[in-house]
């Protein structure tokens, strides 16, 4: 502190009050009174020192508190050059704004009325590349901890008024910022609505990422398949609110959530819509393929030499029987170990650090799937299997559903061991089952494959051109179902050839 703040700094005895007597415990809690000689003011700074920044006290608040003619709290919003000044008469606000970041400020002669100055300490991490959704063609910026600068991101992609960011705060010891964003003109109100009461529902201590908003606000919390969609990339939560869809952005989280949601977009990286749509639709097939390889690949391996061993050719029996001619699992149990094996790299590497994560994964699986095969633990054809199905479920854009088909396999493989091949179609049915009656937001989470949505197909399992996708989702329910006149379009291109 300047030396011009110790002459003048008074230091006073009161009587705590009620606001007071759970914070003065804490050592960060500061109360320091002043006093303006031109008007012989005294006034007093209340804050939390560890969540404010100095340098707006010293440089933005004292100077013009102690040298210019200060007379009562309505003199601030004149004479701090804070954007953030706010006045008030009631002290059940006096906690929720000093560990909010404010300044309060009281005056000898005012004690019923106080002031509010903004004064909050942004530590806040710089702007990184994607780390889960990175992509070589398309924007580098990913969201950080920091809402005001997640806001920031995406209102500067979509610069319009019809932007709309609802502000709550949830979490009785959290006390966590949490934004809706949607678009006036377009999204569906019934949605907004359904959200908006999910959200002022959540009953919770502590909301410390958007992970827990999507098991709180879910439809079903039971399901192993998230219902919300979580992004870390600005130009995806762009292209959302401009199909008509809601975004939820929580302070202190770098994911935003997105809903409602259908399953075919958990297998839709947004790289696909930076290239050629034949590309794109190539991709995603790719990636449906994987996904029902890495599932299936296994349980029917189980299945075939358990029951079906008339399925195998004959070249490839011969084969079979080599390797697994001195194994003495069975086959439920040989792959139980190699897939329990595989999930325990995957957990190991996940843990460590970076660089030390990345050797233990490649070199315990070379390590364990040689001597697993070498010691007749597993047969070298199905340690190829599960090597091949770990790959294929790496495949997956989005993480929390990659989890998810980790999960699958395991069921289908006991169904496998129990009726063979019939039971892999029983527990799809069980799964498929399921599937229909999952909702996101209310809306089939199995649309536009059911209910079958011709119209949607668009930009499901395919990516058609950008021309072709002249309208919004049909199950989102939009007000304004058009998203540019496809006939203007065509005729302006008419005009410029």
């Amino acid at each position: 502190m300047r030396k011009w703040l110790k002459n003048k700094r008074i230091k006073e005895d009161v009587q705590h009050k009620e606001w007071e007597k759970s914070l003065i415990k804490s050592k960060d809690f500061k109360k320091i009174f002043y006093y303006n000689q031109k008007t012989n003011v005294r006034f007093g700074l209340t804050f939390m020192a560890t969540l404010i920044d100095e340098n707006i006290i010293q440089d933005g608040i004292l100077p013009n508190l102690l040298e210019e003619e200060f007379r009562e709290i309505e003199d601030i919003k004149q004479l701090v050059p804070v954007a953030d000044v706010q006045i008030c008469d009631d002290p059940s606000l006096i906690e929720q704004k000093l560990l909010n970041g404010y300044v309060m400020l009281t005056v000898e002669t005012e004690l019923k009325h106080f002031g509010f100055i903004a004064a909050q300490k942004e530590i806040v991490r710089g702007l990184s590349q994607p780390e889960v959704e990175f992509s070589v063609i398309g924007p580098k910026e990913a969201f950080v901890e920091s809402m005001g600068q997640n806001l920031n991101l995406i209102r500067k992609r979509l610069p319009v008024k019809e932007l709309i960011v609802e502000e709550f705060t949830l979490g009785s010891l959290s006390k966590t910022s949490i934004a809706m964003l949607y678009m006036e003109n377009i999204t569906n109100e019934d949605n907004i609505n359904t959200v908006r009461q999910r959200l002022t529902n959540v009953k919770f201590d502590a909301i410390t990422d958007s992970s827990y908003i999507v098991q709180l606000i879910s439809d079903n919390s039971n399901s192993p398949f998230p219902q919300l969609l979580d992004t870390e990339r600005p130009d995806r939560v762009a292209g959302i609110l401009a199909e008509g869809k809601i975004a939820i952005v929580v302070d202190g989280s770098p994911h935003v959530l997105i809903t409602p949601t259908t399953l075919v977009e958990f297998f839709s990286s947004f790289e696909d819509y930076f290239l050629n749509w034949l590309l794109s639709s190539f991709f995603r097939l790719v990636r449906l393929f994987a996904v029902a390889f890495s599932i299936l690949v296994t349980p029917i391996y189980v299945a075939t030499l358990s029951y079906h061993y008339e399925l195998i050719p004959k070249d490839l029996l011969s084969t079979l029987i080599t390797s697994r001619r001195e194994i003495p699992l069975p086959p439920i149990l040989e792959a139980l170990f190699l897939e329990l094996t595989i999930e325990l790299l995957r957990e190991a590497g996940a843990r460590l650090p970076t660089k030390v994560g990345q050797t233990i994964g490649i070199v315990g699986g070379i390590v364990i799937g040689t001597a697993s095969v070498e010691a007749g633990l597993t047969s070298n054809v199905l340690l190829i299997i599960v090597a091949l199905a770990a790959l294929a479920s790496f495949t997956t854009p989005v993480y929390r559903m990659g989890n998810t088909i980790r999960l699958l396999r395991f069921p289908f493989l006991f169904f496998a061991e129990l009726w063979g091949l019939l039971g892999i179609v029983f527990c799809f049915c069980l799964l498929l089952t399921h599937l229909m009656r999952l909702t996101s937001l209310g809306r089939p989470f199995l649309e536009p494959i059911y209910p079958p949505r011709v119209t949607d197909m668009k930009d499901a399992i395919i990516r058609l051109p950008f021309e072709k996708q002249s309208k919004r989702p049909i199950f989102l329910r939009t007000k304004n179902p058009i998203r540019f006149s496809k006939k203007k379009a065509e005729e302006k291109k008419d005009i410029d050839e």
